[in-house]
């Protein structure tokens, strides 16, 4: 495996993209191997003929680009296309609490899963099973225990018709406990949204962006987590469309971007200037700033009214369509500028200035990521951007809309079909008629209860469809204690973690088929669908031989555990015949759910996919007054009852480098931050090192500053001087989610609230030491 030849911090003065991007991918595609065949792969990789990328969600178009793959794409396909294999030989030369040492990289590098693995408790290591004695024994173990005590977690990237068996299993088995990564990042859209204007998903196409004319962008480092997204806002910035951003890092991918498919860019060394207004707001201080605008758009808008010029709010939209805009304008008038300036630590001035750009616009887009959503006010900063584009009418009209940028590639599309621990939002009635059977009605287990239920003993199984979550989730430590109790763990996956090393009782380990690979079933080579962040729905191919000849998809691993699990009766779906042939399963998904998928097969495999019907797109609000809803903010302060006490107190928020996808990381390199060799790092602005006393590369350890009786600690990190607003730090995910306490998450979504975390740092003593390898 590849270690880091050195460790450094120069600021990086390259664009996103660029001679940069293709270094990093040719870098990952010669240290994976099978150069080749993943280079052919790449070619197919966004196309309708082809696969859809396992990285982000972001929508890929009719009429793709040359290559339509990114940086970070290109860096996921090599990743699962890599010739390395954890074999047999591998868990017999490692034991389990070896492995455990072994960072995140280190594991996943060790490469492909190849057969079905079984924890031996005499030797400690992950032995050899085939496929019927494992599925025999997880459903022997799984009719032991009570349906309210396991849990049927997704990580995001399944297909909607594995998904929807997924789910369908589960109910059947008897239980709603179906957490899944939206659980973790965009729970807080999913609640937020549907209050707002009636729907748990963003209003836009990707049409929408070639005809808006000014973006606001909140919390979403498009650079490393959506790059493909930088053409539509590099051809955006080139029609002169402002995009005025709101992030409290100096991202840049959101400062300037060279397009590698451009010979003219690549050769000249020219880029595109991204964002014509950056506000590096404090953390925690969106609401405080969204709020600032809004006051700003009001008071110009009286003082047009009184001057007799037009209106810079759409009154006849909000007549219309709209309630709560008297108590919300109230609100925003009587906000005093001193409360707005200090929370959000921006200036009125500058605030004013956003405001007049969006007020001479006439179609506006609102994109915000896990910035806004992991807060402890996390619905509250959703329902702000709502608020700000109903001012002007921006929904439902063409080139304007909100734009939750998703994660995991089809993490919005399984929620579509069915993975919710909410039952409300699954059409049990249906499920009833169509299988015949009495679903559970009560609420299962989010993210956040699973973790208390692994702490307390109440879980007993966990059921892992991909996935990372030991390693995604807060309250580490307590998590890791509370697992090893666990009687039954299953994990379905392509590569090892963390998650596969902390185990139950029982435990095993299922390697399926990766998205890039043919899948060949009794009907003949299948494809999948997907869901994107804009509600479109795409085919996936396979192009690739399968890393080994034992794989199996996930659809038929999950057919399988059903088939071991539940007893044969009237009702129950033919397993075999939906895993041997996925056109039944998305009739299946028809039948369940209509008006979302009318004529499923037929339409699935059309230029550019289909997409699912969006009552807001069309300004029909499915609230319960049959209107879109202003919404009064509770407080501009984010995090009220774990505020920064004394002073060296501090608000961190966790990070992602460039080199890693969540919970995976490809390499030590953040190419845009200048970091090189570590991920053991604490970015931190110059005067509050001053004022704490620390110097450039000082080792500290980093303490959670809340009074709960429970010490969490993260030991080993290097300060860095960094652009940061005072006041803030940060520090990479998944390494600081140990500070994160159970407790501390967003009200309603119950999201994690990684992106404050009260925090005080001590200095460590000696000299600090990167971790490698």
């Amino acid at each position: 495996m590849k270690k880091p030849e050195k460790v450094s911090f120069e600021p990086y003065a390259g664009p996103a993209g660029g001679w940069g991007s293709t270094q990093s991918v040719r870098e990952i595609l010669s240290r994976e191997g099978a150069v080749a065949g993943t280079a052919m792969a790449l070619v197919r990789q966004n196309r309708e003929s082809g696969f859809a990328c396992v990285s982000c969600a972001w929508p890929k178009p009719a009429k793709g680009h040359l290559f339509e793959f990114c940086e970070n794409g290109a860096k996921a396909t090599a990743w699962e296309g890599t010739d390395r294999r954890a074999d047999a030989a591998f868990f017999a030369r490692h034991r389990l609490s070896e492995l455990e040492t072994w960072s995140d990289y280190a594991l996943e590098e060790a490469g492909r899963l190849t057969e079905p693995l079984r924890w031996d408790v005499a030797s400690d290591r992950y032995l050899p099973v085939d496929w019927a004695t494992a599925f025999a024994e997880i459903g022997a173990e799984l009719k032991q225990i009570d349906p309210k005590a396991a849990v049927f977690y997704a990580s995001g990237r399944a297909s909607l018709e594995t998904s929807y068996m997924y789910a369908l299993f589960a109910r059947l088995y008897g239980t709603n406990n179906l957490p899944d990564s939206s659980n973790m990042c965009h729970e807080s859209t999913s609640v937020g949204l549907p209050k707002s204007i009636g729907v748990p998903v963003g209003t836009v196409t990707l049409d929408d962006f070639e005809k808006t004319d000014c973006l606001f962008f909140f919390g979403q480092n498009v650079g490393s987590n959506s790059p493909r997204m930088l053409h539509d806002l590099q051809s955006a910035r080139k029609r002169g469309v402002p995009i005025i951003t709101f992030n409290p890092l100096r991202e840049r991918g959101l400062e300037r971007f060279a397009n590698p498919q451009s010979p003219l860019q690549m050769l000249s060394g020219s880029s595109t200037p991204i964002s014509t207004q950056y506000h590096t707001v404090k953390t925690g201080g969106d609401s405080a700033a969204i709020m600032g605008i809004c006051k700003a758009l009001l008071v110009a808008d009286r003082q047009a009214m009184f001057a007799g010029r037009e209106r810079l709010i759409d009154t006849a939209f909000i007549t219309e369509h709209t309630q709560g805009f008297g108590a919300f304008e109230l609100a925003a008038l009587n906000c005093d500028w001193q409360d707005i300036e200090r929370e959000s630590g921006l200036s009125r001035a500058a605030l004013e200035d956003a405001a007049r750009v969006y007020g001479q616009s006439k179609a506006a887009i609102g994109i915000y990521g896990m910035g806004l959503t992991q807060h402890r006010l996390g619905v509250q900063n959703v329902q702000m951007v709502v608020n700000l584009l109903l001012l002007r009418g921006n929904i439902g009209r063409p080139g304007a809309g909100v734009c939750p940028v998703r994660g995991h590639s089809n993490v919005q599309g399984q929620r579509t079909v069915g993975i919710t621990e909410k039952p409300e939002l699954a059409p049990l009635d249906r499920l009833a008629e169509l299988y015949q059977f009495d679903p559970p009605r009560d609420k299962g287990l989010c993210t956040v209860d699973v973790c208390k239920g692994v702490i307390d003993g109440s879980v007993h199984a966990f059921i892992g469809l991909g996935g990372n979550f030991v390693r995604a989730v807060p309250e580490t430590e307590a998590v890791e204690r509370g697992w090893r109790k666990l009687r039954l763990t299953v994990q379905i996956a392509t590569k090892l973690n963390r998650s596969h090393l902390i185990h139950g009782e029982v435990s095993y380990l299922l390697p399926c088929l990766g998205r890039i690979e043919r899948d060949h079933q009794a009907s003949g080579e299948q494809r999948v669908s997907i869901e994107d962040s804009t509600s479109c729905v795409h085919s996936s191919r396979g192009v690739r031989k399968p890393a080994s000849e034992q794989l199996l998809s996930e659809a038929r691993i999950v057919a399988e555990m059903a088939k071991a699990t539940l007893p044969l009766r009237a009702g129950t779906p033919d397993w075999d015949a939906w895993a041997g042939d996925y056109a039944q399963v998305r009739d299946a998904i028809e039948a369940t759910y209509p008006e979302q998928f009318r004529d499923f097969n037929q339409r699935l495999g059309q230029p550019g996919g289909f997409h699912r019907p969006i009552p807001a797109r069309h300004r029909i609000w499915k609230t319960p007054s049959g209107k879109a809803n202003f919404a009064v903010p509770k407080s501009l302060v984010e995090d009220p009852d774990a505020p920064v006490r004394a002073a060296g107190g501090l608000r961190l928020m966790t990070l992602r480098s460039n080199d890693q996808f969540n919970t995976t990381v490809y390499g030590f390199d953040d190419r845009f931050r200048g970091i090189v060799g570590t991920r053991r790092v604490l970015l931190m602005n110059a005067e509050d090192m001053k004022q704490q006393g620390f110097a450039e590369g000082d080792p500290v350890r980093v303490s959670t500053d809340v009074d709960d009786g429970i010490i969490r600690v993260v030991p080993g990190l290097r300060v860095t001087t960094y652009d940061i607003p005072r006041g803030c730090c940060g520090g990479y995910y998944p390494e600081c989610n140990p500070l994160i306490p159970l407790w501390h998450h967003a009200d309603e979504s119950k999201v994690p609230a990684a992106k404050w975390i009260p925090v005080r740092l001590q200095r460590e003593a000696g000299v600090w030491i990167a971790e490698v390898g």
